[in-house]
């Protein structure tokens, strides 16, 4: 699709060879190199032809097509090689090359932008961040080419926005090794991780530590949990831990209390913006291309001013999500992180997404509600990213803390 930008006829080449096109109507991917467009091009050109088939089949089936995911981790994209041994000065650019390659997961299927940052975001930020410079020299390499596959385990059956004063397990220790009790939920990627980043409470301090813990490790049991209505793709586990023996070698050295695990999540934040923007972007031209193609009243669909009115809102809305996480990622890229800025950027975009998949439903119609349009799975997968990694309320509480210097929060 080509985009009206009002530039002479010499170029329009230059503007319809974009990636992104009319969802980045500002044109954040001219922040990127040659060489990231190049890496991004391959792995939309590989979600088109490989994935993008399978989805309303495995969406529908609540399974996750697993056919997908070796492939996707030979792409070779948290560390491609053709971008290694860029300068410092690069450094800005390539964690926006970071955060397109969530947004172009997303805009295809939120269960895939999900899997991935599993591993690319959640576990690897608790090896770069919890672990020992010991323990990164092993394991990063791992993580990066998935020889190591693990996933985040944080949440429990009653603690998600509680979890800061209400996470349960418990670790003790016993000579060089430790004991786990307790139990995690909503993991996504468990079933077939190598590895469980779990967070406990230490017995003897009060203090969080984490742990990598052997998936098949005695004592360690995982179930499946089925009627979700959004993200029907992700395998979500309910995790059971029961006198489960890890050695001190497993253990995260770097974190020793909540606050450590804070900083994870800090970072992380961004990428659920990134999930939240690019969400929209596939809803809107899901919609977009339906409109177009769509007669009624003997007119397309795109004809008429109140289906018009909705586009506009739409792109309005993926336009400044987009801007958000793009200028959020700049200030990461210097090192600042603060936990207001992740906390807004998440809340915003989220709340954007929740519109532009209501209005990218509401100009499809009845159709909307099927799997013939993508429109339906970005409609309900949206509303498990909108509470993931921080409800609203939980991030608008933070951004109101450092607003007014006052805690809203109850503990």
């Amino acid at each position: 699709m080509s985009l009206d930008t009002g530039l002479a006829p010499g170029h329009r080449a230059v503007v319809e060879e974009r990636l992104y096109g009319v969802c980045d109507y500002y044109d954040a991917e001219s922040l990127l190199s040659d060489d990231e467009r190049r890496v991004l091009g391959r792995l939309r050109s590989f979600l088109d032809e490989k994935a993008r088939p399978l989805l309303a089949e495995y969406w529908e089936r609540g399974e996750f097509p697993q056919q997908l995911a070796q492939p996707l981790a030979d792409l070779d994209l948290m560390e491609p090689a053709e971008l290694t041994g860029a300068g410092p000065d690069r450094s800005p650019a390539r964690g926006i090359y970071h955060g397109f390659r969530i947004f172009e997961l997303a805009r295809t299927d939120a269960s895939l932008a999900t899997w991935y940052t599993a591993q690319a975001g959640l576990f690897r930020t608790a090896v770069r961040v919890g672990a020992s410079a010991e323990q990164q020299a092993e394991w990063m390499p791992k993580v990066i080419d998935f020889s190591l596959k693990g996933v985040f385990s944080l949440t429990e059956p009653e603690s998600g926005s509680d979890i800061a004063g209400g996470l349960l397990t418990t670790a003790r220790r016993e000579g060089d090794s430790w004991v786990l009790d307790g139990a995690k939920r909503w993991i996504g990627g468990a079933a077939t991780a190598d590895v469980l980043a779990v967070f406990a409470r230490d017995v003897a301090d009060g203090q969080v530590k984490a742990f990598l813990v052997d998936r098949e490790a005695d004592g360690v049991t995982l179930e499946k949990i089925h009627g979700k209505t959004a993200l029907r793709m992700m395998q979500n586990a309910h995790t059971t831990l029961e006198g489960v023996r890890v050695p001190e070698s497993m253990r995260l050295h770097s974190v020793n209390s909540f606050r450590d695990v804070a900083a994870m999540l800090r970072a992380m934040r961004s990428d659920v913006a990134w999930i939240a923007a690019g969400i929209q972007a596939g809803a809107f031209e899901a919609a977009l291309r339906y409109v177009t193609e769509r007669r009624q009243f003997g007119r397309p669909l795109g004809s008429f001013q109140l289906v018009q009115e909705k586009l506009a809102r739409m792109l309005g809305n993926v336009t400044s999500s987009l801007s958000l996480v793009v200028r959020l990622t700049e200030q990461q890229a210097r090192g600042i992180y603060r936990d207001q800025d992740s906390a807004l950027a998440k809340m915003q975009t989220s709340l954007l997404m929740r519109e532009t998949v209501a209005l990218a439903r509401e100009v499809v119609g009845g159709n909307g509600i099927t799997l013939a349009s993508d429109v339906a799975r970005f409609h309900a997968d949206a509303e498990a990213v909108y509470s993931y990694e921080g409800t609203h309320e939980i991030n608008a509480l933070i951004v109101g803390r450092a607003l007014t210097g006052e805690s809203a929060f109850t503990r």
